[in-house]
């Protein structure tokens, strides 16, 4: 195919309120901001998104456009590397991946379009489908309303479903009886601190949730900065019990400090640089025989993480699941415990309606380029 360059990039943010306030063991919140990119080339669209302060858009407007605008859509990895090179300065773990990140989605999705093919076919699909596991069970939930939720989705053939703690230790035991009754004992229960425990606290209520709730994942047990204290629990803590950390990987040094520290990564395709960091991340994986778990942003993760070959689950978080029905056309949907990119329509299949969010548009500065 004949070079085409990409005319432009379109940047929107949206700021959506949450369904009730949510929090975890570290952070409250009561909406949500998604940043967009659609990058434009011989009539066809491609999409990208990450879940990051509208900050991250003007990062694209005034870092990235530049490094992709006119430059050829079939080289994508190309622009990847002029991408994180521009941010060097700006700072590239955090806001400046994320960035990094849409706009990276977004070019993998416009050659998919391109070439006519659905993006998991681009990429070179290792699986069909994702298994998922169901992601909420907030702390600020009332146990009623945990108990709905985590119950929906073991009645809806999710086996696996994970809850927040640590926010309030001493109400957990309350709510894990709750959760547990809810589910049943054949669905698997995960839990997910967030870094609310400091190190000997984790492990000891690692051996809690193992012996008494039968929880097989625990996620983010101690900050995802203290890799000794996520190596304690994980080779410390209950047989059966996994350890997971890796949604705040950035750059791919963050993934291999990592290794030898949990016994699952999580990569965050809105956040590790894309879908090129992420077959980045992958690779790394391969090379230590550990198992990939996709963290959210379950539409814009489907195709990819059909290319990771070590791929684990990913994560059908509450949030993420509710903006992008509103926001997008094409969302996949659970059937049988997995979700499975749309081989029917070219790229990644997703639509933004414009219409829809912009109700939700966060007003962005004016970028000179």
């Amino acid at each position: 195919m004949a070079a085409a360059p990409v005319e432009r990039l379109d940047v929107h943010a949206y700021t959506i309120p949450t369904d009730e306030p949510e929090s975890d063991g570290t952070l409250e919140w009561d909406s949500t901001t998604i940043v967009v990119v659609e990058a434009h080339a011989d009539g066809q669209t491609g999409l990208g998104y990450t879940y990051c302060d509208a900050a991250a858009a003007e990062v694209i407007s005034s870092q990235l456009a530049g490094a992709v605008e006119g430059e050829d859509a079939m080289d994508v990895r190309a622009a990847w590397l002029r991408m994180t090179a521009q941010v060097r300065n700006a700072g590239q773990p955090g806001i400046g991946f994320c960035a990094v990140s849409a706009v990276d989605q977004a070019v993998w999705d416009l050659k998919a379009r391109l070439l006519g093919v659905p993006l998991v076919v681009l990429l070179g699909a290792a699986h069909d489908d994702v298994p998922i596991y169901g992601s909420g069970g907030f702390c600020s939930y009332s146990d009623e309303r945990l108990c709905e939720q985590l119950g929906g989705w073991a009645e809806a053939g999710i086996p696996r479903v994970k809850m927040k703690v640590g926010r309030e230790p001493e109400r957990d035991p309350v709510r894990l009886d709750a959760a547990r009754e809810a589910i049943g004992d054949d669905v698997e229960l995960y839990v997910d601190a967030n870094g609310a425990f400091a190190r000997k606290e984790a492990l000891a209520w690692a051996e809690r949730y193992a012996d008494t709730w039968n929880v097989t994942w625990f996620e983010e047990p101690v900050s995802s900065d203290d890799l000794e204290g996520l190596r304690l629990i994980r080779d410390s803590g209950p047989a059966g019990l996994e350890i997971a950390a890796g949604e705040y990987a950035y750059v791919p040094a963050d993934f291999r400090n990592l290794v030898g520290c949990v016994d699952c990564l999580q990569a965050d395709v809105t956040r590790c640089g894309g879908i090129t960091g992420l077959l980045s991340a992958s690779g790394l994986a391969n090379a230590h025989s550990i198992d990939v778990s996709a963290h959210c942003a379950p539409a814009i993760s489907v195709h990819a993480f059909c290319a990771v070959e070590r791929r684990r689950h990913l994560e059908y978080f509450h949030d993420h699941v509710r903006i992008e029905g509103m926001l997008f056309d094409g969302v996949p949907e659970p059937e049988d415990g997995v979700l499975r990119p749309d081989r029917s329509r070219p790229g990644n299949g997703l639509e933004l309606r414009h219409s829809d969010a912009a109700r939700f548009g966060v007003q962005l500065a004016e970028v000179t380029r």
